[in-house]
């Protein structure tokens, strides 16, 4: 059986998870943000680290590595385990 889908800002650092969908209360410039830099349903991703006070955090997907605040991991629905 299939995960729940969580919040991104949940993964911890070396977990892998599928992008399930952007928050409906998200603001349109964010979503817009967000998905400009590849974050769109049914892209893998992983948590690489979290930095020492917990925030941000890094990210790898599409090849490449990205810091996110906590409050914008927030905003991402995830499912655990890439497939």
């Amino acid at each position: 059986m299939p995960d729940s889908p969580c919040l991104l800002s949940d993964l911890k650092p070396g977990d892998s998870a599928t992008i399930v969908s952007i928050s409906s209360d998200t603001p349109d410039s964010t979503r817009r943000r967000l998905s400009d830099l590849g974050f769109a349903p049914g892209t893998p991703i992983t948590m690489t680290r979290r930095a020492p006070m917990g925030d941000p955090s890094m990210f790898r997907l599409r090849d490449y590595n990205i810091c996110l605040r906590k409050s914008e991991a927030k905003q991402l629905y995830v499912t655990p385990g890439a497939r």
